[in-house]
């Protein structure tokens, strides 16, 4: 499988070297994109996989994480030029006074976020966490999800005994019994579920929040380099109608590239809509994630930012005006 994958990106990183312009010049840019192995980011393991940026003339440098968070601090660190990740870190970065913009949602999912529980550890119903050890990852979808669903089930965070991990982290916790429980999203909660089989106990709710994967570049890409950017989207865009046409094929792709069991990556796909737009539930989202912040004293900042001035929706606009809708 790991030969697989090397072998598919090593034909993209090629055809991204041979691209040139209809012109006939070289007509290469080189980019940095930080992105990760989650199934959020599938459509940028198709884009490059089938050759999609080396159409667009990128070259692209990748710089894989296993999580949005830290694919979006290789970015705030200067990094890399662009990063997949969910709305939460960009949430809280924006609190902090970092400065991006988000270009694009490339996936959707209400399913994809929820508790994984030991049944050994005394827990069989959602009001069994009282009290127990659960894991969760600060800063991210998974620490928003816990208070969302503990709320839902008449808890608060002080009901509980929170700890902190990284998503890699948690399977080892569980089997571990380092932790009674923990809020993950896939492919962790998939794994730990298998691995746990009839101890296992899973807690969600597809009403309480929608999970939106972004693409985020440096304002330095947009400014300079609107070409890229919008070479880029379209690459995705490519991707996506490859995807939905081909999805066996996008799935043996993206166990490859991500050595991940493809078995897996079946299993959890339908859990995933992936396109690329960019509408209103982003900014409701993080609007509601930001009260949510604020109630919980994670952040000093007692206004709400203006989450607008953070998108650059041009871009996308110029290439599917359908797929841009934030209203006024």
């Amino acid at each position: 499988m790991r030969k697989s994958a090397i072998a598919l990106l090593a034909l993209a990183a090629v055809l991204g070297c041979r691209e040139v312009s209809s012109k006939g010049k070289e007509a290469v840019k080189k980019i940095t994109f930080a992105y990760t192995t989650q199934p959020q980011s599938t459509l940028v393991h198709v884009a490059l996989a089938k050759g999609y940026f080396a159409e667009e003339g990128l070259e692209i440098q990748p710089l894989v994480h296993t999580y949005g968070k830290a694919a979006l601090q290789s970015l705030l660190e200067d990094k890399a030029d662009f990063a997949t990740v969910a709305e939460t870190p960009i949430m809280f970065s924006v609190l902090k006074g970092e400065a991006f913009f988000v270009i694009a949602n490339i996936e959707a999912s209400n399913k994809n976020n929820a508790i994984v529980a030991r049944k050994g550890a005394g827990i069989a119903a959602p009001k069994d966490l009282r009290g127990k050890r659960i894991g969760y990852t600060p800063g991210t979808t998974s620490d928003f999800f816990l208070d969302a669903y503990l709320t839902t089930i008449g808890l608060t965070r002080q009901a509980i005994r929170p700890l902190p991990l990284k998503p890699e982290e948690m399977l080892a916790a569980m089997l571990g019994q380092k932790v009674d429980a923990v809020s993950t999203w896939n492919y962790p909660l998939t794994e730990i579920q298998r691995q746990l089989g009839s101890n296992s106990a899973v807690f969600f709710d597809q009403e309480i929040y929608t999970e939106t994967f972004n693409i985020v570049a440096s304002q330095r890409m947009v400014e300079k380099n609107p070409d890229a950017v919008k070479g880029l989207l379209h690459a995705l865009v490519k991707a996506e109608h490859f995807a939905r046409a081909h999805p066996t094929v996008a799935q043996a792709i993206m166990a490859a590239t991500t050595n991940t069991d493809e078995g897996l990556v079946r299993e959890v796909w339908d859990a995933f809509h992936y396109r690329v737009k960019l509408d209103q539930t982003l900014l409701i989202t993080m609007e509601d994630e930001t009260r949510w912040a604020m109630t919980q004293k994670l952040t000093k900042r007692t206004d709400m930012p203006n989450y607008r001035s953070y998108l650059h929706p041009e871009s996308l606009r110029s290439l599917r005006p359908e797929a841009v809708s934030l209203g006024r």
